[in-house]
């Protein structure tokens, strides 16, 4: 029974090679088809940004309706302060000066007036979603090499220690390419387009996916300690079986806040929620079914070009 997860490692490798390919064939799709790997929003092509406050009640869907009957159906909106304050952040594609002057004069129409000293309107340029972009790409690569040497150190008592951390760092990588697929293929069926929380979803996917993937760690590096002379496979499979509760426990409760979230939260929050829920589920997934087996695997030479413990003893 203790060989059962991590003796089926060759099949959860190959599920996540199959969901890792299919997001790759809808990238290359979408790159032929759309000039980039996921559909960009306003934030990455550029635009119109109104911040609007209006002087009595107003919701997400009625400025939806306005903006729609003006051929702006791609629009992001996003509530400012509280509530009872009607303050608005809208994103659009560029408007011109005439026809904001009539979407300004059927908003006040249909909703309610508009506070002159609060309403501003600016282009958006496409350079601020590239140089957000270019530092969310830096902050995972720098959190990626600050996480290799944390966990080198951490577990520098336990035999081949930066296998550990190159296995955290492979499974992050795995959520991220997991994700990005899973966003690519959703901006074509659906039209999910990519804007600046997209990128705050995948930083927060990345912190999910190495905590948990560390935590299983840890209860290797403990059970390898009080359990001296067992296979390593067999202290790899006990320390899954000991902590898998605990990680599907923590996990399953944000899972279900997010799923009603999604399904009860406002339209502008949807996609933010849903990318966070596909990369929880793939950080859940993988740090029990792709990490630890990856360690197996590296421990048994059954990875090319990197040589496991028999292959070194047998040299």
């Amino acid at each position: 029974m203790l060989y059962r997860i991590i003796e089926y490692r060759k099949y959860y490798f190959l599920f996540s090679g199959i969901i890792i390919l299919a997001g790759l064939i809808a990238m290359g799709y979408s790159t032929a088809r759309y000039g980039s790997p996921v559909l960009l929003g306003i934030d990455f092509r550029g635009g119109s940004m109104f911040e609007l406050q209006f002087e009595g009640p107003s919701d997400e869907d009625s400025l939806r309706e306005v903006f729609a009957r003006h051929g702006l159906d791609d629009v992001t909106i996003q509530r400012l302060g509280a509530p009872d304050e009607n303050r608005w952040q809208i994103r659009a594609e560029w408007v011109e000066e005439e026809t904001q002057q009539e979407l300004l004069a059927d908003l006040e129409e249909s909703i309610a007036p508009i506070n002159p000293d609060t309403k501003r309107i600016n282009r958006v340029s496409p350079a601020v979603g590239t140089e957000v972009t270019t530092a969310a790409v830096i902050a995972v690569l720098v959190a990626a090499v600050i996480i290799l040497g944390f966990i080198v150190m951490a577990f520098r008592q336990v035999p081949n220690a930066f296998r550990y951390g190159a296995c955290a760092i492979a499974t992050m990588f795995h959520d991220v390419l997991v994700t990005m697929g899973v966003m690519s293929i959703l901006g074509i069926l659906f039209g999910w387009q990519v804007d600046a929380l997209f990128l705050t979803a995948m930083l927060t996917v990345v912190g999910f996916s190495v905590q948990d993937t560390i935590v299983m760690f840890d209860r290797i590096r403990e059970n390898i300690r009080k359990r001296r002379g067992e296979p390593y496979d067999v202290i790899v499979n006990r320390s899954v079986l000991e902590t898998i509760h605990r990680s599907l426990g923590t996990q399953l409760n944000a899972i279900f806040v997010m799923v009603a979230i999604l399904l009860f939260g406002g339209e502008s929050i949807k996609q933010f929620i849903g990318i966070m829920l596909i990369g929880l589920i793939s950080g859940t997934y993988s740090s029990i079914f792709t990490a630890v087996p990856l360690l197996v695997a590296w421990e048994k030479g059954e990875i090319p070009f990197l040589k496991g413990r028999s292959e070194v003893v047998n040299a």
